[in-house]
């Protein structure tokens, strides 16, 4: 006899601090296709190690989309609307992307959300985020959506100063975190990452931020 097969119940949001919510496994459903649509992003902007503006190399790799890309080099960290190796426009943001990070915004309660750029970063053994916040775009009114794909990784929340006290959350394949208003500017990162093996990724961890970059008219 067959059983039935039911597809598995969605998570409640998790509440990890004041206008940041958590969202399990929310990418998980649609696997392929957030990966088939970043392996299509980086044929046309390959993956790329940037400088910092004290010259030390980052430990992941990033591209972008979207109307706006970030970019760091000795001259400090920005946005561009082109992709400084190519001299040509990022590519534009897949519309199952755009959408997902509109439906993930609002399913945290974040209305209205327009993403003009996509941040990926590619982590493999080893690498890591230091804390910082998201501060080089112009409007602070509009959401961070951060979707992670592949290993587990160990993500830092602390506060809106430095040396607030950090908490640490393990953010698996298709966990997705939003936040915005009181915590839009707080500190976050990530810790190294830990060896492993992932089924779609193998040894590497996809991270995908989206943003508003730009104030809108």
């Amino acid at each position: 006899m067959s059983l039935p097969q039911f597809e598995p119940e969605a998570q409640p949001p998790e509440i990890i601090d004041e206008g940041a919510v958590l969202l399990r496994g929310f990418a998980a459903a649609s696997e392929l296709r957030w990966i088939e649509a970043v392996q299509a992003l980086q044929a046309q902007a390959s993956f790329r190690v940037m400088q910092v503006p004290g010259g030390k190399s980052m430990s992941v790799a990033i591209t972008n989309a979207g109307d706006w890309g970030w970019v760091s080099d000795l001259q400090g960290y920005r946005y561009s609307a082109v992709d400084p190796l190519t001299g040509k426009a990022w590519p534009a943001i897949p519309a199952f992307l755009h959408e997902q990070a509109v439906a993930a915004a609002a399913a945290a309660g974040c209305s209205d959300f327009a993403p003009d750029a996509c941040l990926i970063n590619r982590y493999q053994s080893g690498a890591r985020m230091g804390l910082h916040r998201d501060q080089d775009e112009a409007d602070f009114s509009a959401p961070i959506v951060s979707v992670s794909l592949g290993l587990p990784c160990t993500f830092l929340w602390g506060g809106l100063a430095r040396q607030n006290p950090i908490k640490r959350f393990v953010l698996t394949h298709g966990d997705v975190v939003v936040w915005g208003g009181p915590s839009r500017l707080v500190f976050h990162g990530v810790s190294p990452l830990k060896d492993g093996l992932h089924h779609l990724l193998g040894s590497e961890r996809w991270n995908l931020t989206f943003r508003m970059a730009k104030r809108r008219l």
